[in-house]
């Protein structure tokens, strides 16, 4: 068969036929449930056969501002017209643009553009180190950072290496030294762990993968006290909860704190092209010189471009504020739901969790329930149901997904 040939064959026509074709081409890496996607549109999308769906996942929070959100598109198509990667061999006329609106949005100093949220980890984690060389005086090689049991912050090998999840790690060592791991929320367990060559602690505000776990009150700003006091370099990730979802622009916000290093991505870009950025203080990102790390598309003008849009109408349409008060009425609404699988109904904004007793049978067979009736959301950690729609949600789409929650488990 030529090569024209394979590229004019059929077109899958059916569900099945997808799902049939990732069966026997596709990595095992991922267990989705069986629906196809063909469209979205705001809070909805819609399959394969035309079965629309509300979205309470967000592509894990990645479209915060809906799906194809008419302003995201227009600047990505405009800019595609124009000019898309240089690579920063050159410059571009969007990056210091999307610079100075982050960095004013998010009272920053500075600020990495990077591609996907693994690599501002990653890329967090060689400035802590080489700032603990070059600032704090750490001999060679003996840099420690600090993380929480957990944690969930990428894919990569030395990200993995300092998870706690066996599925995560499992089979992939030997992995990279310099990292203790602390109970998550626990600040005495974080100031016990600090020793003379400690360079950073890496934290979740909320920790998303792991269920929506919300730290003790008052233990992020303790965290930002104890590494200052001991010259650490307080970092957050806010890959999953900046940009909105908890109901402040970045989470931190809600106890009044700033990190050395912020981590944003997924929504900075809508859903519409992989952009994150690491946004720091002049004195830890200052320790990079051209030629010390990079790129080749972070950074790019069509990632800047649409990045500065997403982060427009964020703001412009008010979407950080109605997280706040329709999460507040979806919590209320989901707590209120009287079943004796619920042992808990948690979160903060639109960053939502239902946690079902382990006797009760598993949470992918709620989430299947309620693909049925017309709502995606996905379990983890086998007893936990996410929530997590676009920030956009109505407060009648609200009540319409408890609906559903009270009606599937009841099932």
């Amino acid at each position: 068969m030529t090569d024209a040939a394979i590229l004019e064959r059929p077109r899958l026509a059916t569900a099945d036929d997808y799902i049939s074709v990732e069966a026997r081409l596709g990595a095992k890496n991922y267990k989705p449930l069986d629906v196809v996607l063909s469209r979205g549109e705001g809070v909805y999308v819609w399959d394969v056969d035309g079965k629309r769906y509300l979205d309470a996942l967000s592509a894990y929070s990645a479209v915060n501002q809906g799906h194809c959100h008419p302003k995201i598109l227009e600047a990505m198509v405009e800019q595609a017209k124009k000019l898309t990667l240089t690579s920063r061999a050159f410059r571009n006329d969007q990056l210091a643009l999307f610079y100075e609106e982050i960095c004013a949005l998010t009272n920053s100093h500075k600020a990495l553009p990077m591609n996907s949220g693994a690599e501002a980890v990653e890329s967090a984690l060689k400035v802590a180190r080489k700032w603990g060389y070059q600032v704090k005086g750490v001999p060679a090689d003996r840099a420690e950072v600090i993380v929480c049991s957990e944690n969930f912050h990428g894919r990569t090998l030395a990200i993995v290496g300092f998870s706690t999840d066996d599925q995560a790690r499992g089979g992939f060592g030997p992995f990279a030294p310099g990292f203790k791991v602390v109970p998550f929320g626990d600040a005495g367990a974080l100031e016990a762990a600090i020793t003379e060559n400690t360079v950073a602690f890496l934290v979740e505000p909320i920790q998303g993968e792991a269920g929506v776990i919300i730290p003790p009150a008052g233990y992020l700003k303790t965290a930002r006290e104890l590494c200052t006091r001991h010259n650490v370099i307080f970092i957050l990730d806010e890959i999953q909860t900046g940009l909105g979802r908890t109901g402040k622009l970045l989470a931190e916000q809600h106890e009044g704190v700033e990190a050395d290093l912020t981590l944003v991505g997924k929504a900075l870009s809508g859903g519409f092209y992989p952009v994150s950025a690491v946004l720091s203080n002049d004195e830890v990102l200052g320790v990079l010189k051209p030629g010390e790390h990079g790129s080749t598309f972070g950074g790019n003008p069509l990632a800047c471009a649409v990045a500065r849009a997403a982060l427009r109408v964020l703001v412009e349409e008010g979407m950080v504020e109605n997280a706040a008060r329709v999460g507040e009425r979806l919590k209320a609404s989901l707590a209120g739901i009287r079943h004796d699988a619920i042992k808990e109904v948690r979160g903060r904004g639109l960053m939502l969790a239902v946690e079902l007793h382990a006797e009760a049978g598993g949470a992918r067979r709620v989430c299947e329930n309620l693909q049925r009736r017309g709502l995606l959301c996905k379990e983890t950690h086998d007893h936990t149901i996410r929530i997590a729609p676009p920030l956009i949600l109505t407060d009648d789409q609200a009540d319409w997904i408890a609906e559903q929650f009270d009606a599937a488990l009841r099932d």
